[in-house]
């Protein structure tokens, strides 16, 4: 699948994808540590309805670190936008999960009337005093995350043997692992997604204030969220869903925040529901 290069505002390099489809357009953001592919298992049941579009977020992927050092969520919105445009898609439809959903919300309060439509799953705004909390256990976590393997199909075997992973679709795992991790020079394969840019990237997750902008988000937003969460509980969807002057929640059993790469083929149909 080809890849086509798009400079973002800040000058950001960012490796874009046409998944292809019939239909209207929709734009796929990606949760963080992740990449565009993982969006694959969804776009492959939505392609009779809508041509998909997705790109590896700064830092994230085959989009390397940004040169300007900037992982603040306000530019992942401008580069959302910069994609959108290179397409050239007017007002597509988006679906973002986690990061991926702030990110298209904050592209929207930015510039209203960006998108015509916005499907997210458990979107990543907190409320309250951004400097509040801390330091984020996110970012720890993920410096302290196994980067290298000695092939992809070690790398496959431990994810598939470890939680959060374990519950992943295994077609949404092998994307991950196939499209995430890159040659090195031991002859093993390591992480595209530098532990230190995903790290940077949670660090920013608190301060982007996505939360108070919301009211001005004009457009229809469906918030999904999965009922066995404990990183954005049912309740906290609730009040964002409820904060949108057009926002529809919807709880889907049995799934928790990895949902979108948990059960692909109940995502698609949130989706489809949604934007039909």
């Amino acid at each position: 699948m080809d890849t086509t290069w798009v400079e973002s505002e800040d000058g950001t390099r960012l490796a874009a994808y046409d998944f292809g489809g019939l239909g209207r357009p929709v734009l796929f953001a990606h949760a963080t540590g992740f990449h565009a592919h993982t969006w694959l298992p969804v776009v492959r049941r939505l392609s009779e309805a809508f041509h998909c579009y997705a790109f590896d977020e700064r830092g994230h992927g085959a989009t390397p670190t940004p040169a300007n050092g900037s992982f603040d969520w306000h530019s992942f919105g401008e580069d959302a936008r910069a994609v959108a445009a290179a397409f050239g898609l007017e007002r597509p439809l988006v679906a973002g999960h986690s990061a991926g959903g702030a990110l298209l919300l904050l592209a929207e309060q930015a510039h209203p009337g960006t998108w015509s439509g916005v499907w997210t799953y458990e979107p990543v705004v907190p409320q309250g005093d951004p400097t509040d909390g801390g330091p984020n256990p996110l970012a720890a976590g993920a410096r302290k995350r196994r980067s290298r393997f000695e092939s992809l199909a070690a790398a496959y075997d431990n994810f598939a043997s470890k939680a959060p992973f374990a519950s992943l679709d295994p077609e949404a795992l092998r994307a991950y692992v196939d499209h995430g991790f890159v040659p090195d020079e031991g002859d093993g394969v390591s992480l595209a997604c530098h532990p230190e840019d995903e790290a940077a990237t949670y660090e920013q997750a608190r301060a982007h204030r996505a939360w108070d902008g919301l009211g001005a988000v004009e457009v229809p937003v469906w918030v999904a969220c999965g009922a066995d969460s404990t990183h954005f509980p049912s309740a906290n969807m609730e009040a964002v869903a409820d904060r949108l002057p057009k926002g529809t929640l919807e709880v889907l059993d049995g799934l928790g925040h990895f949902g979108p790469l948990e059960a692909p083929a109940r995502i698609a149909t949130s989706i489809r529901r949604a934007f039909d």
